[in-house]
C-alpha cells in the first residue's frame, strides 16, 4: 500500500482500489496519481480499478478525463465508488459499475433486494484490445483476455486464466498465486515459456506445425497442452 495526501493506492484480489482525496483539487490529484503510476508502470500495467472519490462531486468530463488516462497506461476504471449522487450519475453514464458488492471493506451494497447467483457472478479479469509487442508486462489479479497477440519478449501474468485471441508466443504464467485449475488458451500456442501454477513446459521447435486453438493445464503433474474445443 502507497500513501500520498491526494490518494491512496492498495492492491485488491480483483485489481487496484484507488481512493481519491475528497478535498484537493482535481487537477493535483490526477496529476500526482499519474506520476505515481507512471513510475511503476510495468508493475501497475493491465490491472483492474476502482476509483473511490468519497464524497466529492466529479461531473462526467473529469471522470472521462480519468478513463483514458488509466486507459493510456493499460489500466482498465471499471468501477466508481462515490456518496455524491453528481458522481453516480457520471460514472453510469459512462458505464462504469457503481457498487463492487463486499469486495471493498466498509463499501459493501446495502440492496437487500439485490441476490446474485456465485454461479453466475463471474470472475474478474482483464481485457487488453491490442497486439502486447516485446518488453510489455501485464499482471492481474484476475484473468487476462488478450484480443490480439502476446509477442516475443512479452510477459502476462495472471492469479486466473489466461486467454490469448491470437498468437502466443511471449511467456505466459497462469495461477500464479499456486492455482494448479488454472488454464492458457490460445489460438495458436507457441509461448517462449508457459507456466501454470508451480508448472513449467517450454514449445517445441516445430516450424512445420499448423497454427490451431489448443488449451494447456495441468494433468498427471505436468502441463499438457491439447486442442482447444
Amino acid at each position: 500500500m502507497q500513501e500520498d495526501v491526494t490518494f491512496e493506492i492498495k492492491g485488491l484480489r480483483e485489481g487496484l482500489l484507488i481512493t481519491l482525496s475528497p478535498t484537493e483539487s482535481w487537477n493535483t490529484v490526477i496529476t500526482e496519481l499519474a506520476a505515481r503510476i507512471d513510475e511503476q508502470l510495468n508493475f501497475y500495467a493491465g490491472a483492474r480499478v476502482i476509483v473511490d472519490v468519497g464524497e466529492r462531486p466529479v461531473p462526467k468530463y473529469e471522470l472521462s478525463s480519468l478513463k483514458a488516462l488509466l486507459e493510456r497506461r493499460d489500466l482498465l476504471l471499471w468501477a466508481v465508488l462515490s456518496d455524491s449522487s453528481t458522481t453516480v450519475e457520471s460514472a453510469e453514464a459512462l458505464d462504469l459499475r457503481t457498487s463492487v458488492g463486499s469486495l471493498v471493506p466498509g463499501r459493501a451494497d446495502t440492496d437487500e433486494g439485490a441476490q446474485v447467483d456465485p454461479e453466475e457472478a463471474g470472475t474478474a479479469g482483464v481485457l487488453i484490445r491490442r497486439t502486447l509487442r516485446s518488453g510489455r508486462i501485464v499482471h492481474s489479479e484476475g484473468h487476462v483476455v488478450v484480443y490480439g497477440d502476446v509477442n516475443p519478449g512479452s510477459q502476462i501474468r495472471a492469479v486466473g486464466d489466461i486467454i490469448v485471441w491470437g498468437r502466443l508466443r511471449g511467456s505466459a504464467h497462469a495461477g500464479i498465486d499456486g492455482d494448479e485449475t488454472a488454464v492458457v488458451c490460445a489460438l495458436d500456442m507457441m509461448p517462449t515459456q508457459l507456466r501454470i501454477a508451480d508448472y513449467i513446459a517450454t514449445s517445441p521447435v516445430d516450424k512445420r506445425r499448423k497454427p490451431r486453438p489448443e488449451v494447456a493445464s495441468i494433468r498427471g503433474d505436468q502441463i499438457v497442452v491439447e486442442a482447444w474445443r
